[in-house]
């Protein structure tokens, strides 16, 4: 197996040091006089948006962080970085062609961000900015993070590192760029093409994500688990689930309010161009949406738990978020806290269905996958007309509650439906080979350990867990056993934390 990881590594190097294929880039359109005096403006505005998006990988970091118990608190940092970089090169390699380049199954131009020829008319859906490729790029880049940050959070405490690489390698390459083609890239789906031509459907509509991101994301999780299987202890003899609580309920809260400052360049980002100004039209949609779901949770929460959870109100302003970024480019402002407000009474009650039969720490297939499902919908019922016919996609009659048809509605499900189905079978698939040949999930032994030291050699809070004599200038000894390489999960995890005083 190391020497297949090797392999790939070299394959990769080689394919990013092959000649480049001439092609006009930004520096020769600048230089040439083409570029027009919207550009410097526009690139400017996706490149922060792309930042913000990308900022949210510090909220998944500290959400499962503190969705996790202190032993599994430090392997989320080295998790976010790694998936982080390898999704970047295995999106600029083929991802981002795959995705947006011109074609209705998947895109067959632009690899290595090469020989796209002219730069203001390459990557045809988004040939409504001229925003530079590079920036372009960026910003579906983190959109592509997201997602794949997403399958992980449902695994916590249990699953091997090396399966983080593997996946996401096929994810960032194959899995996310075609099923986002086909949403939202300028694909079959969003184009009305094959079969929903024939049935006098219209395209998809989908503005940034509740299907091309948050769907995609979930369902990968969704058949990730199936193959993971619970942590030990979250089903008792009885069948029942019983509650692992994580070990800080204020880091969950800083990640969710992150994901909620990085989802304004998320949604109004997409706009991709600050020249017709809609971002902030969409920026309050976006806000609305996310007010509802806070309420939808608060409300369900406490009519199914007799409590407000602090977890549920947080997954209801993620669920809120998720539901309007489909819609948030074709609904009316009035409309948003109606599609928030739903999203939250779902993701509560999603979360404690699943939870019966699924572990699931984070509450992500809810979240990210029931609301995006919600989100998506939704735009059958709530698009107007006016933004449908602006975005040139879909029934430019608008919803259900304009146009009275069914038509934008049904297109929404079949969509759905298609792109779950890709995505479940391909994840699938991958996750099953990975299980057969390196393993998924490490043993029970080393689970019980915790994964900080079995995957990493140190801890993420030393202090809870080594002796203070070993710590520091006190220390005549190794920091911890070399479980890693050698040691025992006993002497690890019978090490009794110990109280630090100053």
């Amino acid at each position: 197996m190391k020497r297949a990881f090797g392999l790939a590594a070299l394959a990769l190097v080689a394919t990013l040091l092959l000649p480049v294929t001439a092609s006009a880039d930004t520096l020769d359109a600048s230089s040439n006089g083409v570029l027009g005096d919207t550009v410097p403006l526009n690139t400017l505005l996706v490149f922060m948006a792309a930042v913000l998006v990308l900022f949210m990988q510090a909220g998944f970091a500290l959400l499962e962080i503190g969705f996790s118990r202190s032993k599994n608190a430090g392997t989320g940092i080295a998790k976010i970085l790694t998936n982080l970089s390898i999704a970047a090169i295995a999106f600029y390699a083929v991802g981002f062609a795959f995705a947006f380049g011109n074609g209705s199954f998947m895109g067959t131009d632009g690899f290595l961000l090469q020989g796209f020829g002219d730069p203001q008319n390459a990557f045809g859906v988004m040939g409504v900015s001229d925003a530079t490729i590079e920036s372009k790029w960026l910003f579906q880049f983190a959109f592509c993070a997201v997602s794949l940050a997403i399958v992980w959070g449902t695994t916590l405490e249990r699953i091997k590192f090396g399966a983080y690489v593997a996946y996401a390698i096929v994810f960032a390459a194959v899995i996310y760029p075609i099923g986002a083609h086909w949403v939202f890239g300028g694909g079959w789906l969003q184009n009305g093409a094959f079969f929903l031509d024939d049935l006098g459907l219209t395209g998809m509509q989908d503005f940034a994500g509740s299907t091309a991101v948050h769907l995609i994301g979930a369902t990968g999780a969704f058949a990730a688990l199936l193959l993971l299987g619970p942590r030990k202890g979250k089903y008792g003899p009885d069948g029942k689930p019983r509650a692992i609580p994580g070990h800080s309920m204020p880091l969950v809260g800083l990640g969710i309010l992150i994901l909620f400052v990085g989802w304004f360049g998320f949604n109004p980002g997409s706009a991709l161009g600050a020249g017709d100004v809609r971002f902030g039209e969409v920026a309050v949609v976006t806000l609305l949406g996310a007010a509802g779901g806070v309420i939808g949770a608060f409300i369900t929460t406490q009519l199914m738990q007799r409590t407000i959870d602090i977890g549920m109100v947080g997954n209801g302003m993620i669920a809120g978020l998720v539901a309007i970024t489909a819609p948030s480019g074709y609904v009316e402002a009035w409309t948003a806290p109606i599609i928030g407000l739903v999203a939250g009474l779902i993701v509560v009650a999603g979360v404690i269905v699943i939870d019966r039969k699924i572990d699931d720490p984070v509450g992500a297939l809810s979240a990210h996958g029931l609301a995006g499902i919600w989100g998506t919908l939704a735009c059958g019922i709530f698009t107007a007309p006016r933004f449908a016919q602006y975005n040139a996609f879909g029934d430019p009659d608008g919803g259900l509650i304009y146009s009275g048809s069914f038509t934008q509605l049904a297109t929404q499900a079949i969509g759905v439906v298609i792109a779950f189905s890709f995505v479940f079978s391909m994840s699938y698939v991958t996750f099953w080979a990975i299980k057969k040949t390196i393993g998924l999930r490490v043993t029970d032994e080393q689970e019980d350990a915790g994964l900080d030291i079995v995957e990493h050699g140190m801890y993420g809070y030393p202090e809870q867990f080594i002796p203070l004599p070993e710590i520091g200038a006190g220390s005549t000894g190794p920091a911890a056993p070399a479980y890693a390489g050698g040691g025992t999960p006993a002497t690890v995890s019978a090490m009794t934390p110990v109280e630090v005083t100053r």
